[in-house]
């Protein structure tokens, strides 16, 4: 006996026109959310900066090994926040070609092979914390202290100023990942802006973004010297770790992670600093 039931049609693929207007909408659900995940971003650090006392104002030293991030999250935090950024190798450079009086102390040192004292470079940051007008809302410190006696005496400069600082922040990478990023690293030597061949190019080849001026390539960049200046690094920078530390500033940031991904975690760090310092 013959079934009485109809087969049930099988189902036909939409046609390329409606296929395509569905991509399409998905493409646009996608950029709205992406919008939306960028605007709460900057909402969350535009409170974080209007809910900062002169109290709160920045004051981080950054640390990190080579190659660490420090050249790309820096800029990210001055821009963010308004604060100066402190490169201490790049300030010396300065102020020995300005001929300033702690310039002329440290080449007359330099000349002869010998180290920047703490004193100097001290006397360095200070004289731009006084008459940088960027360091009217804090500042980054990056590449200062490299030494328990140098955050010493940083503290003290900076007690005498009535101030302390709130963040010492450290990017963690694994040695063997640094050794990758630092061999592809690119520099635009005015700014401090730093690109990599792979993992963040800049849009024209060997051309910095915002610029247009050529960028290079350190010598010192090469996977030999680099392993030598993570020995003396972690050498000298872990103990800083421990100072800080000690006094409860010290917070630790995965750097092996995407620069947007890192951006996040800092963010959230000065975002639940401001929440819980009190305001003066």
């Amino acid at each position: 006996m013959a079934s009485t039931d109809a087969a049930a049609p099988a189902s036909s693929p939409a046609p390329p026109a409606a296929q395509l207007a569905n991509l399409k909408a998905l493409v646009g659900q996608l950029q709205a959310k992406i919008e939306r995940l960028e605007s709460q971003a900057s909402d969350a650090i535009g409170s974080v900066k209007e809910s900062l006392s002169p109290a709160q104002h920045l004051r981080i030293v950054l640390m990190g090994p080579p190659g660490a991030g420090k050249g790309t999250q820096a800029p990210n935090i001055k821009a963010a926040f308004n604060v100066c950024h402190l490169a201490t190798g790049d300030m010396l450079r300065e102020q020995v070609k300005q001929g300033t009086d702690l310039g002329k102390q440290a080449k007359t040192i330099m000349d002869k092979g010998g180290l920047v004292s703490d004193e100097i470079m001290v006397g360095i940051i200070q004289k731009e914390l006084d008459t940088n007008k960027e360091c009217a809302l804090g500042f980054i410190l990056d590449g200062f202290p490299r030494t328990v006696p140098q955050a010493e005496k940083l503290d003290q400069m900076l007690e005498k100023k009535d101030q302390k600082l709130q963040h010492a922040i450290q990017l963690l990478v694994n040695d063997n990942l640094l050794v990758s990023r630092i061999t592809g690293r690119l520099i635009h030597p005015a700014s401090g802006r730093s690109y990599h061949k792979e993992f963040a190019p800049p849009k024209k080849d060997m051309v910095d973004d915002i610029t247009g001026e050529p960028l290079i390539q350190r010598s010192d960049d090469n996977a030999n010297t680099l392993i030598k200046r993570l020995v003396t690094y972690h050498e000298q920078t872990d103990p800083v770790a421990e100072y800080y530390k000690k006094q409860g500033i010290w917070k630790g940031v995965d750097a092996a992670q995407s620069p947007k991904t890192v951006w996040v975690s800092l963010q959230q760090i000065f975002k639940e600093a401001a929440a819980t310092q009190p305001k003066q």
